[in-house]
C-alpha cells in the first residue's frame, strides 16, 4: 500500500490502476510489458541492523562517536574489511528505508520523516563514494552525506579515536591494532558470557583469515579463562583442567609451593597418615 497524500476522490479503480490501464493500453503492440502492482516482496530484503527506541529513558553507557544523535528508528548498513561502501549500497539503504518506513506507519499516515536516522558503518573510508555527492566532516571518522534529499551518517571504522566508547566499531576496523584496542577495551567494559562468547567468534573468524592482532589469542584465552574459572562447577573445573597441560597448569609454580600444597592437603584429609 501507499499511504495517499491526496484529499481528491478516488476513482472507482482507483488513480494508479488506472494510470496503468492506460498504459498498458498504449504499450499493447510495442515490445514493452506493462505490469500492474507488481509485488515487489516476493523476494526477501534484509536490513543489516536496525536499533529501534523501545521506552522513555537514557543510555548508561556512552554511545560511539557519531551515534549520539540516534533518533527513534535507525537503520544501518554495514560494510566490513572485504567490503566497499559503494553508490549501490547507499541506494539500496534508501530503499530499505523507504519500505521500513511504510512497514511501521499506519494507513494513510505515515511516521514523520525526523524519527528515522540512516547509519552506513564502514571499516576503511568509502573513497569510491566521497566527491560524487556532498560530504561534510563533523569528526574524526563520522562523516555526513547528503544524497539528494536524505542525510547519511556515515562512520569510518578505521579514522575513529582510541577511546573506550569507540570499541565495538574498532572490533570491525581494518587496522590490526584498533581491533587489538577494541578487544581490550571492550572486553573490560563488558563482562556478560555472551560478550564473551561474541568476542572469542570474532577472534576465531579473524583468526582464520590470517588478520593478525596486537591482542593475540592467547591474550584473549587469558583473559577468557580468568572470567569464567569462577563461574565453572567443581566437575567442569576439573574437566577444563584434565584439558591443559601439565606445563601449562604449573608454570608459575615453585616446587617450594608444590610441597606446601601436599602438606596442607594432608593435614586437612582426615585419616591421614
Amino acid at each position: 500500500w501507499i499511504p495517499s497524500m491526496s484529499s481528491e476522490p478516488e476513482s472507482p479503480l482507483g488513480w494508479h490502476r488506472m494510470f496503468g490501464m492506460l498504459l498498458m493500453e498504449f504499450f499493447e503492440d510495442s515490445p514493452y510489458l506493462v505490469e500492474i502492482e507488481r509485488d515487489l516482496s516476493e523476494q526477501q530484503q534484509f536490513m543489516d541492523v536496525i536499533i529501534v527506541r523501545s521506552r522513555p529513558g537514557r543510555m548508561a553507557v556512552q554511545l560511539p562517536d557519531g551515534m549520539s544523535g540516534l533518533n527513534a528508528h535507525n537503520l544501518i548498513t554495514f560494510k566490513s574489511r572485504h567490503e566497499s561502501l559503494d553508490t549501490w549500497a547507499i541506494k539500496e539503504l534508501i530503499g530499505h528505508y523507504v519500505a521500513y518506513r511504510k512497514l511501521v506507519s499506519k494507513r494513510n499516515k505515515l511516521v514523520p520523516e525526523d524519527q528515522f536516522r540512516m547509519y552506513a558503518v564502514c571499516a576503511r573510508f568509502p573513497q569510491n563514494v566521497f566527491g560524487m555527492v556532498p560530504w561534510n566532516e563533523r569528526q574524526a571518522g563520522v562523516y555526513d552525506c547528503l544524497w539528494g534529499t536524505d542525510d547519511i551518517r556515515v562512520i569510518v571504522a578505521g579514522e575513529l579515536p582510541q577511546e573506550p566508547q569507540n570499541a565495538p566499531l574498532h572490533l570491525f576496523s581494518a587496522s590490526s591494532d584498533l581491533v587489538g584496542f577494541g578487544y581490550g577495551s571492550f572486553q573490560q567494559d563488558h563482562h556478560s558470557q555472551s560478550a564473551r562468547r561474541i568476542l572469542a567468534l570474532l577472534h576465531t573468524t579473524l583468526d582464520a583469515e590470517g588478520f593478525s592482532m596486537s591482542f593475540t589469542k592467547e591474550d584473549f584465552e587469558r583473559e577468557y579463562f580468568k572470567f569464567m574459572w569462577p563461574k565453572l562447577s567443581p566437575e567442569e573445573q576439573k574437566e577444563a583442567l584434565e584439558d591443559t597441560p601439565l606445563a601449562t597448569r604449573l608454570a608459575g609454580v615453585t616446587e617450594e609451593e608444590v610441597q606446601k600444597y601436599f602438606r596442607k592437603r594432608a593435614e586437612d584429609t582426615p585419616n591421614s597418615k
